[in-house]
This record gives C-alpha cells, sequence and structure tokens, in this order.
C-alpha cells in the first residue's frame, strides 16, 4: 500500500524566520491541541480489550514527579515550589493508587515494563523513604524484571549520596543531572537553584553510586551565555566523564517566566538567536565526537558502544506504549494519546475516588500512526525504510517524496533504498523541519 503523498510543506515552513518564541521541539504527533475532552472515554475503550503477548507493543512507564525547589525561568514543565514533606508523601500515594487502577485494566493485564523513567520536576527533591515506597508499590504492580533502563532525573543540590545508593539498589541504573550550564552568572540570569560547585558535588556523588549510565544535561543558548561561556562549560562536561551528554537549544514557551519578562520588554541580556544556538550545538558535536562521543539523536551523545542506545526514547519513537503516572502526564496506549489532569488537586481528587485522572485523549488511525514514527524516528537522525514497510506496508520515500526531494536538494538529508538519514546540516534544524510531514489537517494547529 502506498498513500499519496501531501503537498510539501517545508517549502512554506522553512522559507520564513524562525520564531523567538513559542515551541519549538516536536514531542507528539498530533499536535497536543488537537487532543479533546470529548475523546477520554476512548482511552477506557483501549484499556478494556485484552491484548496478545506476541502482538503487544513494547512497555514502558513513565511517572512525573511535580515538585522543584523553584521554577527556573525557562521552564515550561507543571512544577510546584515549596510544597511540604506531607504533601510530597500524599502524592507518591496518589501516583500509586493510579497504578492500582491501571492495573486491573485487562488491556494492561501481564504487562511487564522494558523501561521506565522518572521525570519532573525534580525527582531526586523526593525523600529517601518516598523514593523506596514508590519503586517498591511500582514493582508490586507491574514487576521490573524485564526492565533493560531505569532513569531517574536529578538536580544537582538535591543529590546526595545516601539517595543515589538509594536509587542503585531500587534497581534505578541511569541517572540523568540537570546540569545545563557550569557557569555560575548564566545560571543566576536563568533562575536555576545550583551553582557550579553543587554539580561538582553531585557528579562526585553519582559516580561513587557506580550506575550504569550517566547523562548530563546541558542547555544551548541561555540568557546571558557567551560562545567562551558555553564552550568552557562543555569542557568541564567532559572532563566529568559522563557516559551521555544532552545538548537541548532553548526554546522559550509562552507559559514561561522568561517569556512573560521578554514580553514586558525587562532590561538585560537577550536569549540567543537560534541561527548562534545552531553554531554553538555544531561546534558541540564536533567537539564531543573528537572526546570519543557519538551522535544518537539530534540532540545526544553517548561514547561505548553499551551507551548508544536510550532505551526510552528510541522505543517510544518507534510505536512502544508508554503510561505515564502523575500530575499533567502523558501517555501512548493501542495507539491513543492522552494526558492527565493538568493541575495538582482535581488529579488527586480523581485517584482518590477511584477514576483514572484523564483529561484529554486523541485515537490516531494508521495514516496518523505512520506519520508520528516517522517524525519522531527522524529525530534520532536516521530511519529505516524496511522496518515501515514491514509494519505499515509503505514506502516512506514514496509517500514523503516531495519534502524528502526538497530538504534533499538543500543538503539537509539522504536518502537510500534502506535509510533516509539526516545530515548534519539537517541534524542542526530537525525539529524546524518535521512540519513538512504532517498531514495537511494538522499543519496549522496550535501546539499545545
Amino acid at each position: 500500500m502506498t498513500v499519496a503523498s501531501p503537498e510539501p510543506a517545508g517549502v512554506a515552513f522553512e522559507t520564513g524566520p524562525e520564531p523567538a518564541e513559542g515551541n519549538y521541539f516536536v514531542a507528539a504527533y498530533p499536535p497536543f491541541s488537537a487532543w479533546r475532552a470529548e475523546l477520554a472515554p476512548r482511552v477506557h475503550d483501549a484499556l478494556g480489550r485484552p491484548m496478545a503477548a506476541a502482538t503487544a507493543a513494547p512497555f514502558g512507564i513513565y511517572v512525573h514527579v511535580p515538585f522543584c525547589a523553584r521554577r527556573c525561568h525557562y521552564c515550561y514543565y507543571l512544577s510546584y515550589a515549596g510544597r511540604s514533606g506531607r504533601e510530597i508523601e500524599a502524592y507518591v500515594e496518589g501516583v500509586l493508587r493510579e497504578l492500582e487502577l491501571y492495573r486491573a485494566a485487562p488491556g494492561l493485564a501481564g504487562r511487564r515494563p522494558g523501561f521506565v523513567y522518572f521525570g519532573g520536576g525534580t525527582p531526586s527533591l523526593l525523600p529517601t523513604r518516598a523514593i523506596r515506597r514508590l519503586i517498591a508499590g511500582m514493582k508490586s504492580a507491574f514487576p521490573w524484571d524485564e526492565v533493560e533502563e531505569a532513569t531517574f532525573e536529578c538536580a544537582p543540590r538535591s543529590v546526595t549520596p545516601g539517595k543515589m545508593v538509594e536509587l542503585r539498589e531500587a534497581g534505578i541504573n541511569r541517572v540523568s543531572v540537570g546540569v545545563q550550564q557550569l557557569d555560575d552568572e548564566v545560571l543566576r540570569l536563568n533562575g536555576r537553584v545550583h551553582m557550579t560547585a553543587d554539580v561538582e558535588r553531585a557528579c562526585e556523588a553519582v559516580r561513587t553510586a557506580r550506575f550504569d549510565e550517566v547523562n548530563l544535561d546541558l542547555m544551548v543558548g541561555l540568557v546571558g551565555e557567551t560562545d567562551e561561556s558555553f564552550r568552557a562549560s562543555l569542557e568541564r562536561v567532559i572532563g566529568m566523564g559522563p557516559d551521555s551528554v544532552t545538548l537541548y537549544p532553548l526554546e522559550i514557551p509562552r507559559n514561561t517566566p522568561l517569556f512573560r519578562s521578554l514580553r514586558d520588554g525587562a532590561a538585560g541580556p537577550r536569549p540567543a538567536s537560534w541561527e548562534v544556538k545552531r553554531a554553538r550545538l555544531a561546534w558541540a558535536f564536533e567537539r564531543l565526537e573528537a572526546a570519543g562521543y557519538a551522535l544518537r539523536s539530534a540532540y545526544a551523545a553517548a561514547r561505548g558502544a553499551r551507551h548508544r542506545r536510550f532505551v526510552y526514547q528510541e522505543e517510544q519513537y518507534r510505536g512502544a506504549d508508554l503510561l505515564g503516572l502523575g500530575v499533567s502526564s502523558f501517555s501512548y496506549v493501542a495507539g491513543v494519546h492522552y494526558q492527565n489532569h493538568p493541575a495538582l488537586e482535581p488529579y488527586l481528587a480523581c485517584v482518590r475516588s477511584n477514576r483514572l485522572p484523564i483529561r484529554r485523549a486523541y485515537v490516531l488511525d494508521d495514516r496518523e500512526r505512520l506519520v508520528r514514527e516517522f517524525i519522531l524516528q527522524l529525530k534520532l537522525g536516521r530511519v529505516g525504510t524496511d522496518r515501515f514497510r514491514r509494519k505499515f506496508g509503505v514506502e516512506v520515500a514514496e509517500r514523503f517524496v516531495e519534502p524528502l526531494r526538497w530538504f534533499a536538494a538543500r543538503g539537509w538529508l539522504v536518502c537510500d533504498p534502506h535509510e533516509i538519514r539526516l545530515t548534519r546540516k539537517g541534524l542542526l534544524r530537525t525539529d524546524r523541519l518535521l512540519p513538512a510531514f504532517y498531514l495537511p489537517e494538522h499543519r496549522r494547529l496550535g501546539y499545545s
């Protein structure tokens, strides 16, 4: 089966200037703004259908921990600062109650996660006893005996040697530390709680716990950042010897304190342009490769063969089911996207009354599932065409012939019989290219 290709939306999309503000990264398809509250009952339909083990997609669990010491200026994730220990523990109990509701769903019966991810917010802000309770409860509901990768996000100031040992003993084998920058003035200008000395102390505690993989996050283009401060930060990160480094160019969504500050004309340094961010990212890729790392996606590099695969990301991009737990979290199960309630108290009220806290959903058809997997896999830098032929009965090079031809002519990608691969120039603008492959009805939708 070959589906007619869409018009080359990339022509109109890529020739205009890149907006300095608004969402840039593509995290889901169709866009979140297409998801509807009236479709939420369809989630229960999907969960109510038993799934044969032979046909089930890979399965993972995401847990959102929405607590932070302070909200960073650029942050657009749901988080709450200054919550008490009692409130945090009540939230953990709410997440475990939600998980128990899913445990009873026929569509998840017998499923065992292959990957688990704790994100935030700041998961490492959880007290040790809350971490112990949360992970033990999760293992009771969905055993971890098949988990290949369990990731826990950490912020430097909330890392302690005892907490890292607790995580390792509980089964966490990958830790990701939000460094963002190693320049104290840049950190201060962007509202970060930690300073460089906190990063050094945290990385030593993480190293001592001997996780299988340690990832350090950096951001590109923060307020006050210069070429010199960015390069010095990356050099210090390389010197810390992480197994992988993730580099996120700054985006400025409209729900961030930074956007409001810029809109109101606040004085002070301005964020870098996309041209500057791409130049810094290009330099970072080259420097990481010179230090023995290899790119594993548009925004990450890893060293050593066993670190070339980021399971949480790769499996999702290839169509895995993801069960999202916690306030505002996102799930994808049996071809249905859905999101939990985006406010803490309504979320807790739902789970306490034995109701799944689903706020909105979207049911994908076969065309949409094809587009979704294609654009997400392109974020890895390459798409294997044989996989799509087997799974969807489609030649993706024909399905997307016009945008592929247009981008290839500009040197952003190359196609061969078995693979579509972004060039280095294309990799530096990956998310800018992706909407060219959207179905026509989704091209002009807002992000959220």
